[in-house]
Order: C-alpha cells, then sequence, then structure tokens
C-alpha cells in the first residue's frame, strides 16, 4: 500500500498547523509561506480523503479525524529526531567533537580560556557547547561531558562522575542598600529588611529555607539565576543569596549570614563511558577537571575541611581501560 504521507515534511507541517492553530503561525515555525502551507495542508487532506481542519475566522481548528492522526505523526517526529540525534553522534565522533554542556551561567570567560588552552594543545579537537538549565541526559549519549551544579549527590553507576569542589551560599546586601536597622548577622535579626528570591524550582532548597524565615512582604524581587540575583542585590533592592566568596570580587557586598553547610551546591564533571573510550574526550577530561576546579575553588569557594575528591562507579570502571583515578 503507497503511503499517502510522502515525506516527512508531510509530517511536520500538519503537526506545525495544529500545533500552532493556524497556517500563519505555522508558518513561522516552518520557515515556510503562508500560501504554501496551506497549499500542503490541502493536498494532504485530497490524498487522505479526510478534513482535518475546521477553518474559521480564528484559525484552523483540528478535526477528530486530525486529533486520531496525532500519535502516529508524533511517533513519526520523534524517531526523525532520534535519527538526527545519531547521526550527529556518529559526526562528533568522527570529527573529533566534544560535546560538552553545563547550566548557561557556566559559559563564562574562564571556560572558554580552558577550552582555548586545550585546542592549543590538541588542534584536531573541536567542541560543540550546549547551554541548557535542564539537565541534559549523558546516559543516552545526548552530550559527551557535563559540568552540572547540584545539591544531591549523583549515584547513577552508568556514568563517570568526578566531584570538582563544595561552593558554600550566604545572604549578601549591597553597600548601598539603605535597612531600616542595621545588617542581619543571624536568623533572628532577618526581621524588617527586603530580600530576593529565586524563582521557578531552581536554588528550590535556599528558597525553603528563606521563605520559612521571611514573610511574603519582605519579598522585593524574584531572580532566575546567580547573575539575575547579583544585578539586584547590587542595586540595592534587597538581601539575596549567592556564592560566598562572591564578595572577594566586588566590594561593595556585605557578607551578612552564612546559610548552613547542607545548602551548598556541589559541581561535577560527568562523563558518557561510551566517550570517555575516546583519546581527546579521555585527554579533555584530564585536562579540564583540576584546572576547573581551581578556579572554582578561588573564585566560588570551598566549604572548610573539605578536599579534592573523585567518583568513579564501579560498573563505569569495569567498562573502560584507563582508571578515572589516574587524572
Amino acid at each position: 500500500m503507497k503511503s499517502v504521507f510522502q515525506n516527512l515534511s508531510d509530517v511536520r507541517v500538519f503537526l506545525a498547523v495544529l500545533r500552532a492553530g493556524s497556517t500563519l503561525a505555522a508558518s513561522k515555525t516552518l520557515g515556510m509561506a503562508q500560501p504554501t502551507v496551506a497549499r500542503r495542508i490541502e493536498a494532504l487532506e485530497h490524498a487522505l480523503k479526510l478534513v482535518l481542519f475546521e477553518r474559521n475566522t480564528q484559525g484552523f481548528a483540528p478535526t477528530q479525524n486530525a486529533l486520531s492522526l496525532v500519535p502516529s505523526a508524533e511517533a513519526v517526529e520523534e524517531a526523525a529526531k532520534a535519527i538526527d540525534l545519531k547521526a550527529a553522534q556518529l559526526a562528533s565522533v568522527q570529527s573529533g567533537t566534544i560535546r560538552i554542556t553545563a547550566v548557561m551561567d557556566a559559559f563564562n570567560p574562564r571556560l572558554s580560556a580552558i577550552l582555548k588552552e586545550f585546542v592549543a594543545s590538541y588542534s584536531n579537537v573541536n567542541f560543540e557547547l550546549i547551554p541548557s538549565d535542564d539537565a541534559i541526559n549523558i546516559s543516552s549519549g545526548d552530550a559527551d561531558v557535563a559540568i552540572r551544579w547540584t545539591n544531591k549527590e549523583i549515584d547513577d553507576p552508568s556514568l563517570i562522575c568526578r566531584k570538582l569542589t563544595t561552593v558554600t551560599h550566604s545572604l549578601f546586601a549591597s553597600k548601598s542598600y539603605a535597612p531600616v536597622c542595621d545588617f542581619p548577622h543571624s536568623e533572628s535579626d532577618m526581621e524588617g529588611h527586603k530580600y530576593l528570591v529565586f524563582g521557578g524550582n531552581r536554588m528550590k532548597p535556599i528558597n525553603k529555607w528563606l521563605l520559612e524565615r521571611i514573610k511574603p512582604d519582605q519579598i522585593a524581587m524574584t531572580c532566575q539565576d546567580f547573575k539575575a540575583m547579583a544585578t539586584g542585590i547590587q542595586m540595592g533592592a534587597g538581601i539575596g543569596v549567592l556564592p560566598t566568596r562572591f564578595m572577594k570580587s566586588d566590594e561593595t557586598l556585605v557578607q551578612c549570614i552564612e546559610l548552613p553547610e547542607y545548602l551548598g551546591s556541589t559541581v561535577w564533571l560527568i562523563v558518557n563511558p561510551t566517550a570517555y573510550r575516546r583519546p581527546e574526550v579521555k585527554a579533555f577530561s584530564a585536562f579540564f577537571a583540576p584546572r576547573y576546579s581551581a578556579h572554582l575553588r578561588n573564585n566560588w569557594g570551598e566549604s572548610p575541611k573539605r578536599t579534592f575528591v573523585h567518583r568513579l562507579s564501579t560498573a563505569a570502571l569495569s567498562r573502560i581501560a584507563a582508571p578515572w583515578g589516574s587524572i
């Protein structure tokens, strides 16, 4: 039986119109002219002998026929994405490309300097940088290396993990902040001040600790990341949480209260074991870990009495020739 959906493009157009609600909105997503999208939908309906969309002044409303086709169309879409991903992975391996993911804040001049230094010694290596505040799946090969900040222990036995440092946090205020009374120096002094909190789920344990100690009317601003938090504190909007050693690089800040140690963040270097078998990934891991760890300790701080440690799962270690501990 000949397939009515002649190519993947038919599936893309169908789903784009269904999700966008109109051929005009779908045309922007697809990068096609609106009349072209409309003609493609008409041709598809003719070929299927089905009405897929009801046209009205608000746009295109999917019929029950269209909704019934969605699961199959999305399965085709996901299969195409999987093919693209696998092809990209194969191309990366063959080209010597190392795919690195980290939170947005991690892509900074110091990271650039380390990567540049590595390329100077390994000129045949390229990097694909994947900034994302979501945790990219390293186990499935979506990236080769991840720099991950978390307040949880990483215990995935399928991954190679190295702890780089532990970052402690404190409440800071700008010297330009004009409180009603003196800066707070203990939890009992927190009343009467304005505070900045994190939005969404980011830094959730820290937010929980802070919100348990202040009233809703004390919240002056919501910040999505540390850069926004630092900006809000520096402008004198209120008191907020920053890595404890942040004050070393900004003399305008006053450290008020150091948060409990359990609220600190641990920075991990995580490597996919299959990628680690590649010489360039193994070399990069050995090169990167001590340099980035030193950068973190010097600029973000490590809690007292903690030393540089690393951890490698037994399962992952058994699958590679050279031990991670040799780094």
